[in-house]
């Protein structure tokens, strides 16, 4: 669904993501796990062209994304940011139907869109009519959610969604999360710095360091055969401010 081939984006020459080249089935979680500055989010804004590469290409469902206008092909991915980015002076409704509207949706039709979706993240469709500051963390994490799904993407495009909410939210988020991707067949790639999550999240862990993708492969199987003392000692939680 999602294939990566030789991915490089330089800044000023230098290498923030390095030949980073990894294929995603349809279907599949794939958790972008690091520390910060290795790269995972570069990564991920390049896929949805908020980040144009430097070199390599990204194709989404076969094809090329060069061949699409950025902003359709940000329309047609959902994208999920851990500050939300809800518009703090429209409504709920508004804030999960905007994509709707982009598209030319009619009225009744991004209504109905809408209440489905705050009833999906298990959220009163009554909360639709309130503002973004009326709700808590984790009810914006959530409206988030909804309006990254609203236009029907096959694919979500999520940057460490949980990382500001407190434990117990987080672990309720993510389990829904799961919920949602699996009843959806959802593609979904995953950016956290947080091993816990990226082993409950990712059907597979992909590890960056300093640009490069180091490891990839499902949790349990980085875990036990870890490509090298980096990717260990991440694992382990025994990550030292040396190694970073």
């Amino acid at each position: 669904m999602i294939e990566l081939d030789s991915l490089t984006k330089r800044y000023e020459g230098r290498a923030a993501v390095d030949h980073v080249s990894l294929s995603i089935a349809r279907g599949e979680i794939v958790a972008l796990l690091g520390g910060s500055g290795c790269g995972k989010t570069t990564t991920l804004k390049m896929i949805n062209r908020l980040i144009e590469p430097t070199s390599g290409t990204v194709k989404v469902d076969g094809r090329d994304t060069r061949e699409v206008e950025g902003h359709e092909l940000r329309r047609s991915i959902g994208y999920v940011l851990q500050e939300v980015g809800l518009f703090p002076h429209m409504t709920i409704e508004e804030n999960v139907g905007i994509t709707p509207r982009l598209l030319g949706w009619e009225k009744a039709r991004i209504e109905a869109r809408t209440r489905e979706l705050l009833s999906l993240v298990e959220l009163d469709p009554a909360v639709g009519t309130r503002r973004p500051t009326e709700l808590s963390g984790g009810q914006r994490q959530r409206v988030g959610i909804a309006r990254a799904l609203a236009a029907g993407p096959s694919v979500m495009l999520l940057d460490e969604p949980f990382g500001a909410l407190d434990p117990i939210t987080r672990r309720t988020l993510q389990k829904l999360l799961l919920k949602i991707c699996a009843e959806r067949e959802l593609t979904a790639v995953l950016v956290t710095h947080d091993v816990d999550e990226a082993k409950l999240l990712g059907n597979r862990i992909a590890v960056m360091h300093k640009g490069r993708l180091l490891q990839i492969g499902p949790p349990a199987e980085v875990a036990a055969n870890p490509a090298d003392g980096y990717v260990r000692e991440l694992l382990s939680g025994h990550l030292t401010e040396a190694s970073a």
